[in-house]
């Protein structure tokens, strides 16, 4: 079953919601977010990637940021640019990005279904990445940012879910990259109710984004129930903060690579290592895979398209028979030294959003010598891996749209 429940969600005054709303924090630097936050006090940044309040050089895993990250929420509640509800509500997020609708319940889920594997992973964590979501969520003493969900659609949810999103929203603005936000507030009891009891007929939720934030939720759970002798299971901190969208709305973009060298050997000895493992054929010019099981190779100001020979990979493997697999198994770890794509400097990952254009900005900058684009993973393909309880490679999935943070904030206390 998918246990949810409503919250008293902090969240800022109409006029104030479009200044506050921010990308998540870990789609950006430390520049492009002081650029992002420049002359507007009222930015989710200052809290979310507080570092940009600090002197410059400032550690941005230190105890000052997680502290400042916490003035900033105390001064945004003092100054009522965020404001608590005066009772638990659900709410709805819809996001428009040219023809992609998706709408989502703003919910708590369950630490205890994360803990058990109710709620479905696809990646493996890094261990300095979940430190640091543990450190700045304990200190905020709140999920400042959701976690991005799915499951299998169920027509009931989905039908009330537009019946209360056919109201006037609470709020409505599009964003600098032309994507629209509404968000509509649902207090009346009954329907509350009936959204409880319609999920928790849902057998799986599915973690699309936010790996780190859950597990970290995990943690500072434990932190709290560890150091509250008279902890019942019941308190805020036993929750963390979802959208939760259904599977039929959803949209995975790829996520391509590029490499800044050829691991010392020459173009014509790589492009016959290539050949050994994959079907060669010049594409005369930019070249976005239209189907899984091809891929799109820039190197040296031209574009290939490669194909993976059959025998190179058990098409019956819900792991090895995914494109990022292939590439990894059979061109990037034995031909690149690839070896660990998680922690390997060599290799870069670019979200689908910036286009082929950005792989063939990289390489001819000189930065990067070989770049790779890839057939977007398919939801189905991440719901069957997870099923399993299998692991995806890093990297594997880039959703879009983003959801913007600071349009409601859960606090653990």
């Amino acid at each position: 079953m998918a246990f949810v429940k409503p919250f008293r969600a902090l969240r800022p005054p109409v006029p104030l919601a479009e200044k506050v709303a921010a990308l998540p924090y870990d789609v950006m630097n430390v520049a492009e977010a002081k650029g992002m936050a420049a002359g507007n006090p009222h930015s989710f940044l200052h809290i979310s990637r507080a570092e940009i309040d600090l002197p410059e050089g400032t550690d941005a895993h230190s105890e000052a940021v997680y502290r400042q990250g916490k003035i900033a929420l105390g001064r945004f509640i003092r100054n009522g640019v965020l404001v608590q509800d005066p009772a638990d509500c659900y709410y709805i997020y819809r996001q428009r990005m040219g023809t992609l609708v998706q709408t989502g319940l703003v919910a708590c889920a369950d630490v205890e279904e994360y803990q058990t594997g109710a709620i479905k992973k696809h990646e493996l964590t890094r261990a300095d990445k979940e430190e640091d979501r543990v450190r700045h969520i304990d200190l905020l003493d709140a999920n400042d940012e959701p976690v991005f969900y799915t499951y299998r659609h169920d027509p009931e949810i989905s039908g009330l879910i537009a019946k209360q999103a056919a109201a006037e929203p609470a709020y409505r603005f599009t964003t600098d990259d032309n994507v629209s936000h509404e968000l509509w507030v649902i207090g009346d009891r009954a329907v509350i109710d009936r959204l409880t009891v319609l999920f928790a007929a849902i057998p799986t939720l599915y973690v699309a984004d936010g790996h780190h934030r859950s597990a970290a939720a995990s943690r500072v759970r434990e932190l709290r129930r560890a150091a509250n002798p008279a902890h019942t299971g019941r308190e805020e901190y036993n929750y963390f903060l979802t959208v939760i969208f259904p599977d039929d709305e959803m949209t995975i973009m790829p996520y391509n690579r590029v490499v800044k060298d050829l691991n010392g050997h020459s173009l014509a000895e790589f492009m016959a290592g290539v050949a050994m493992q994959f079907e060669v054929t010049p594409a005369g010019g930019p070249f976005e895979p239209p189907e899984r099981h091809r891929f799109g190779m820039y190197l040296a100001g031209k574009w290939y398209e490669l194909a993976p020979r059959e025998e190179s990979f058990p098409q019956d493997d819900t792991v090895k028979s995914l494109d990022v697999s292939i590439l990894q198994d059979n061109l990037l770890s034995p031909l690149l030294g690839i070896r660990n794509p998680r922690i390997d400097q060599r290799i870069h990952f670019v979200g689908g959003i910036r286009g082929v254009g950005e792989l063939e900005r990289l390489v001819d900058g000189g930065e990067y010598e070989v770049a790779f684009s890839l057939h977007a993973t398919s939801l189905a393909e991440l719901m069957a891996l997870a099923d399993e309880d299998k692991i995806m490679p890093p990297k594997s999935t880039w959703f879009e749209p983003k959801l913007r943070s600071g349009l409601f904030v859960h606090l653990l206390s």
